[in-house]
């Protein structure tokens, strides 16, 4: 596998896969402009920010390496490095690349003929941390670390590098030219994080040095010590920075899992925490209970929520008297009940009065929900059923599910590319259409399926790939797993004791103060936290899409049509795992990937579909595959409510319900769906990010299919061409538009539908400022800290006059 093929897989991550919970602070017309992403972080003025103080702030998990270029980074080495090393461009609050003074006085385009030439000029106080200019020795050492000619370098991306054709010194030390051997628009994407030669210069230190320590940093913060027994990372004030100095003494980085926030919080561990709807919930109830004290006068008795609230009278008088009963036995373990649920809740009365203190900062995320459509096999492998799939759903009402209870714009996503706010937006949805039932039902039979039908296959056979591996024995199952397998919306909506309907728990399921992260998506690949299927590079460039490796050489105009790829045969479309430097999926090999043993055939059973879809004796059944786990409620609501949109137009939607840890390994990268939910990162560089998202599946030699990060395996020479021409484009007026039309031709596809920009809720002092729910933009780590009280800052004006 070349170096340049290499890819991270992961694509859910440390938040792809959960649904967030609010999201606020947008912008735009709710009925007919796109709704921008804000930030809520409190902006505050420097002036008015103290010096010195502490912030604890939950990550994840501790980063395994602290090399953001390799495959198993994940969101907190994106954080740690953007506050230690050079970001020679960041993102501004528009999700924009803007270059970063505190690095570089300039960067340009100098020359366009007969190569593209960029000059970095870089700022002449920036220094690393052992006293030694930043110049164009780093540069060199990262570029042949990451150009992808030496196989020795295990990196997960290289995209960009390999275009480079060298590196120079300038007129003076403090200027770097860059020739490319083929024209780059995302040439801003490159050298950020900038790591020093001692880190990139040899295959050893680039593969084991930066794992574990940085010996040599170059920020507003200095690494300092990784406590695993702690779950920290302290990160210190550099006192050589040259820049405007950090407010905070030290940043603590604290590894919590997001179930365990909202009690960390409250026990003071924590200042700062995304957070998860039940954790917002939490923190708006408490101020809600805050405010009915202070208006009631003698407000007291059990509260309206936590342990012991849904306890009747009945209950409490049956509970008193088994404990004070005859029945010695009985009472003792009847008095044992009542007082831990007593301490329990005691300490959730506790955690409430402390949850007070803290506020929650909303924003849109800059990641999108979507539901991908396999088209690999079995009846999605007709473009016709995808664009009726997708012409079934109400893509407004799907939104409303999760953002208008939250108070925020029910806006769909209308690109693939891009968010709302971000320059290259558009909505090009109308290249497929919207919601349109006869449409959707005109397109299934013009493919054959019809109500009524003759169905003669064995009973409970699938329609899609999961036909011959339904239970792969790695996912559990059974009650109190969370996984009971197979559900079907309209016949078993009692199940797992929630006898209300769909519509009803999608509904009260969204409802309260917040709304998390999708897919934990968003780790993830995106997820809940706890979905971290592959580690999640965070923020943007850190997370999966930064992490994509697009060193594909510009397509040629000899590319051919534009008819989608697939893959007819259901028993070798499987894909291998990934190995620790994140190769691309490959359809077809793979230990424990072939043909299901054989095994004796049911008897087939004539039968007609009802008012159900069948052709060629089968049912029109659509397996679709939903994370089981904590933090994915909302995705589990918005799946109900998808399966119930495609039962109106005939197609039977089979709710699959699985373990997290194998939601992405077992089920997406491998093939193993039909439907899924998960979620994609925003990027500033589309061109070079979302490339291998949509590529087309390619042939290997040795006939497997090469699907990168393509897991809907739809793709068109097409969209391959239009993505090469942007990405050659240095124009980037017509680079855009190029990605527009890109964005269109896989809308016309119908592989991935975008459903929603996912909020996100993050719990945070009210004193602590600059800092919260970022949005598309990066933090700005020395402007982090805690706001003077208004005595010091009385005191200031006063001493300034």
């Amino acid at each position: 596998m070349s170096q340049r093929r290499r890819r991270s897989l992961a694509f859910l991550t440390s938040g792809v896969l959960a649904l967030p919970l609010l999201a606020g602070c947008g912008a735009g017309d709710e009925e007919g402009g796109p709704v921008a992403a804000g930030q809520d972080i409190a902006m505050t003025s420097r002036d008015r920010v103290a010096d010195g103080g502490v912030v604890r702030w939950a990550v994840d998990t501790l980063p395994d390496t602290l090399n953001t270029f390799q495959a198993d980074a994940d969101a907190t080495t994106a954080r740690i490095a953007g506050a230690v090393l050079p970001q020679l461009f960041v993102m501004d609050a528009k999700g924009q690349p803007v270059a970063n003074p505190d690095y570089l006085e300039k960067a340009e385009i100098v020359a366009r003929e007969p190569k593209q030439v960029v000059l970095y000029k870089l700022n002449q106080q920036a220094v690393w941390s052992d006293g030694r200019e930043i110049g164009a020795a780093d540069f060199v050492a990262q570029w042949r670390a990451l150009n992808g000619k030496d196989s020795a370098y295990w990196t997960a991306r290289n995209a960009g590098y390999e275009r480079i054709e060298k590196i120079e010194r300038g007129k003076t030390d403090l200027e770097v030219k860059v020739t490319f051997a083929k024209p780059y628009t995302d040439w801003r994407s490159l050298f950020t994080p900038l790591y020093p030669k001692q880190v990139t210069g040899t295959p050893d230190a680039f593969n084991e040095g930066a794992r574990g320590a940085l010996k040599v940093t170059a920020g507003a913060f200095n690494l300092g010590a990784v406590d695993k027994k702690t779950a920290t990372v302290a990160l210190t004030r550099n006192a050589r920075w040259w820049g405007r100095p950090a407010k905070l003494d030290t940043l603590v980085l604290t590894a919590v899992p997001r179930a365990e926030r909202p009690a960390a919080l409250a026990a003071g561990k924590l200042d700062m925490a995304e957070i998860d709807r039940t954790g917002a919930d939490r923190i708006a109830l408490a101020h809600r209970d805050a405010k009915a004290a202070k208006g009631a006068e003698g407000a007291g008795g059990a509260p309206a929520h936590g342990p012991g609230a849904s306890v009747t009278a009945a209950q409490a008088t049956m509970s008193w008297a088994i404990a004070y009963g005859a029945d010695e036995s009985k009472a003792k373990e009847e008095q044992a009940s009542r007082a831990a649920n007593a301490e329990a809740a005691k300490k959730y009365a506790e955690e409430q009065n402390a949850l007070r203190t803290f506020a929650v900062r909303k924003s849109l995320e800059p990641a999108y929900t979507q539901l991908a459509m396999n088209g690999a096999s079995g009846p999605l492998a007709d473009e016709r059923v995808r664009r009726a799939v997708a012409r079934a759903l109400d893509r407004k009402a799907l939104a409303e599910i999760v953002l208008k209870p939250l108070g925020l714009p029910a806006k769909p996503v209308g690109s693939h590319l891009a968010l709302a706010g971000q320059p290259a937006y558009a909505d090009n949805s109308d290249a497929l259409g919207g919601q349109d039932t006869q449409a959707a039902q005109a397109l299934l039979a013009d493919a054959g399926w019809r109500r009524g039908g003759k169905i003669t296959e064995p009973s409970g056979a699938k329609a899609g790939p999961e036909a011959s591996s339904e239970d792969d024995g790695k996912t559990p199952s059974g009650p109190g797993t969370g996984n009971d397998g197979l559900y079907v919306v309209g016949q078993d909506d009692e199940r797992n004791g929630d006898e209300r309907a769909g519509d009803e728990r999608a509904g009260d399921e969204q409802g309260g103060a917040g709304n998390p992260q999708d897919a934990r998506p968003a780790a993830g690949p995106g997820l809940s936290p706890a979905l971290t299927v592959t580690p999640l590079a965070a923020q943007q460039q850190a997370s999966l899409l930064a992490q994509a490796d697009v060193a594909r050489a510009a397509a040629g105009p000899d590319a051919a049509g534009d008819t989608a790829t697939t893959d007819t045969d259901t028993d070798t479309a499987t894909a291998t795992d990934t190995d620790a430097k994140g190769a691309p999926v490959r359809e077809g090999d793979g230990a424990g990937q072939g043909k299901a043993s054989a095994a004796p055939a049911p008897a087939k059973q004539a039968r007609t579909s009802g008012s159900m879809l069948a052709k060629d004796g089968k049912a029109l059944s659509l397996r679709f595959v939903l994370p089981s786990g904590p933090g994915s409620e909302s995705l589990r609501a918005v799946g109900e409510r998808i399966a119930q949109m495609l039962q109106k137009v005939g197609i039977q939607a089979e709710l699959k319900k699985v373990a997290d840890e194998s939601f992405f390994k077992d089920h997406i990268a491998s093939g193993q769906y039909d439907l899924a939910l998960y979620s994609w990162p925003a990027t500033a560089y589309p061109a070079t990010d979302a490339r291998p998202i949509f590529a087309k599946p390619e042939p290997a030699a040795d006939g497997s299919l090469l699907v990168e990060q393509n897991y809907t395996r739809v793709g068109t020479d097409h969209i391959d061409q239009l993505f090469d021409q942007a990405l050659g484009e240095l124009d980037e007026g017509a680079s855009r538009d190029l990605i527009r039309k890109a964005d269109a031709r896989i809308w016309a596809a119908a592989g991935s539908i975008p459903l929603y920009q996912r909020p996100e809720l993050v719990a945070v002092k009210p004193s602590l400022v600059n800092a919260g729910a970022f949005g598309l933009g990066a933090p700005r780590f020395q402007d982090i800290g805690w706001k003077k009280s208004p005595a010091a800052t009385e005191k200031n004006a006063k001493e300034k006059k």
